[in-house]
């Protein structure tokens, strides 16, 4: 049984994540363990590139730029619609929806509401910005065959679609 993190196994790690300023946006502290299977794209790119190799009980420091991690803003990912495309209205700063296109949906943020338009931005909303991790290694284990043809970690009893 392999306990360094490498494509196809399951990692399970600790983590905190903050921006350059030290404020903190996430933490695993006081939860279960953040589980997923490596080299499936479950992760942001530049944190499966930082932990790849690290063993269980190894902890890691890291600064990922924002291309390698939710990418650089795309101003024209920003746009401006009519209020009456929110059925129901009630649309705030800093509400979330989801858009349908021709890839597929596409999750949004409110950031502005004049009058009868409204600002919608699909940029991700760690997108630009600079992050840095804290991260420690806690278990590592090959992934079984159903969770490689999944592409994703199945629990305890396995797992149903």
């Amino acid at each position: 049984m392999s306990d360094v993190v490498e494509e196809n196994t399951v990692a399970s790690v600790h983590y905190t994540g903050t921006f350059p300023d030290g404020e903190e946006f996430d933490s695993s502290a006081g939860r279960d363990p953040l589980t997923f299977l490596v080299g499936h794209k479950q992760m942001i790119p530049g944190f499966e590139k930082e932990i790849m190799g690290a063993s269980v009980g190894e902890k890691r420091e890291f600064t990922l730029a924002p291309e390698d991690a939710y990418g650089e803003r795309d101003e024209g990912l920003v746009q401006t619609v009519s209020l009456d495309q929110f059925p129901g209205g009630g649309v705030e700063v800093g509400n979330m929806g989801v858009a349908q296109s021709e890839e597929g949906q596409m999750p949004f943020t409110v950031t502005a509401v004049e009058g009868d338009q409204v600002t919608i931005d699909y940029n991700h909303q760690m997108a630009g910005k600079t992050l840095r991790f804290t991260v420690e290694v806690v278990a590592v284990r090959p992934a079984d065959p159903e969770e490689l043809a999944h592409g994703h970690v199945h629990g305890p009893g396995g797992h149903h679609h």
